[in-house]
């Protein structure tokens, strides 16, 4: 089986538009959670999100081209483009077997939203000829393809807040199986809209902390009441380690096991087997390594975050043989089917810059939630291998392994 390294990263969310800034804020402890200003939110039980600020989608496409393409669209060809910067692609790389794998959790919300009050408010005449394009979930992977010229396999996953991750699963098993000799991943979302907002507060999904939006996402906290929504994207470049080796590419990790698995239980209640099962599966495809930092899908979530921590508990034997564990989402939101490849990206930084992102907000400690969640701040360590987690509605789950590469 050919072996799969990481060689280029990109990220834009609440707290930075590309990878750098993003991670710089994430360690510093910052948070990007503030009340919502796409729309007004006032009537709404849930006011907060994680916005992102002051992006300028003309930067990165022709200013006539924006509204052919959904926000989420615009966020993912932004990490998008990073990313591949960042891998050096250059024009000797063969276009024909370089593909895309893309994920979101919903697609377009805000265009499917906004065109469905056209249609009943105006007729069906005045719909957009630009909505169906700009708001399918698979659009992303299209619109990056052609930005990028990328002409091999073109994917899609749309597997809620699994999407990321399973989008990184199936760039990999590309290129293992000689599909592709390089992948572009990316996962995108911008949900944030009263559909979006008003559809999860309806659930009892979102947290209601409105007067305090800096505090409201408390990953593993005994308080947590639900997740914030973010948005954003990340995006990495997978190669096959021979390819990349021998263009001289900068090689952050390597992705050495990967797993995935179905509750089989309720549509919206996680249960502890399966991500376990999908943990062990990756554990088992790495070569049961020594884990030493795992970036949790910590949704601040009653259910998520004490079957979570269960789950890890039980694939370890244990507490007392569990490596440290974070979560990012109390600082740039739950971004849906993009938090699955935003969090590789930042897993895959803290191995390369040797310091482990804190979960923020723990204040009270949950006797169901025990383990070494990081809270007094971000903390320089080394780390050679690392894991990352995703569950979704519907209960899917991912779950990927890197190790450093050691050259």
């Amino acid at each position: 089986m050919r072996r799969v390294v990481v060689t280029g990263l990109g990220m834009i969310n609440s707290l930075g538009h590309d990878k750098d800034s993003s991670f710089d804020a994430i360690i510093s402890g910052k948070c990007g959670i503030d009340k919502i200003t796409i729309f007004d939110p006032s009537k709404f039980s849930a006011q907060i999100a994680a916005e992102v600020k002051d992006f300028d989608p003309t930067t990165i496409m022709d200013a006539k081209e924006v509204k052919k393409a959904d926000r989420f669209i615009h966020f993912g060809l932004k990490a998008a483009l990073e990313a591949m910067n960042d891998a050096k692609i250059d024009d000797s790389i063969d276009r024909e077997r370089f593909g895309v794998s893309s994920a979101s959790g919903i697609g377009g919300l805000p265009t499917i939203e906004k065109n469905s009050l056209v249609c009943e408010t105006r007729g069906p005449r005045r719909i957009s000829p630009f909505f169906i394009p700009s708001a399918l979930a698979n659009m992303l992977g299209g619109f990056v393809s052609i930005a990028q010229d990328l002409k091999g396999p073109n994917l899609s996953s749309v597997t809620a807040c699994a999407a990321g991750t399973h989008a990184i699963c199936e760039a990999a098993k590309t290129i293992m199986l000689g599909g592709a000799d390089a992948m572009l991943v990316v996962g995108a979302e911008s949900a944030i809209c009263p559909v979006g907002i008003g559809g999860f507060a309806a659930m009892k999904a979102l947290s209601t902390r409105n007067d305090d939006p800096k505090s409201a996402s408390r990953p593993f906290d005994k308080d947590r009441d639900g997740f914030v929504m973010g948005e954003g994207a990340g995006a990495l470049v997978l190669e096959e380690y021979e390819s990349a080796k021998k263009r001289g590419a900068k090689i952050y990790a390597e992705l050495v096991g990967f797993g995935e698995s179905g509750d089989a239980n309720h549509i919206t209640t996680p249960t502890t087997s399966g991500p376990l099962r999908a943990m062990k599966a990756a554990m088992q495809m790495a070569g049961n390594p020594k884990l030493d930092y795992i970036n949790a899908h910590g949704t601040s979530t009653p259910i998520n975050d004490k079957n979570e921590t269960e789950a890890i508990k039980e694939l370890l034997g244990g507490k007392e043989n569990c490596p440290p564990v974070s979560s990012t989402k109390g600082q740039i939101g739950h971004c849906l089917g993009a938090a699955g490849s935003i969090e590789a990206v930042i897993s895959i930084m803290a191995m390369d810059k040797g310091i482990i992102p804190p979960t923020i907000n723990y204040n009270t400690p949950d006797e169901n939630c025990d383990l070494d969640y990081v809270t007094e701040g971000a903390r320089e360590a080394e780390l050679n291998c690392v894991m990352s987690n995703s569950f979704g509605f519907g209960g899917t789950n991912g779950v990927v392994i890197f190790k450093k590469y050691q050259g």
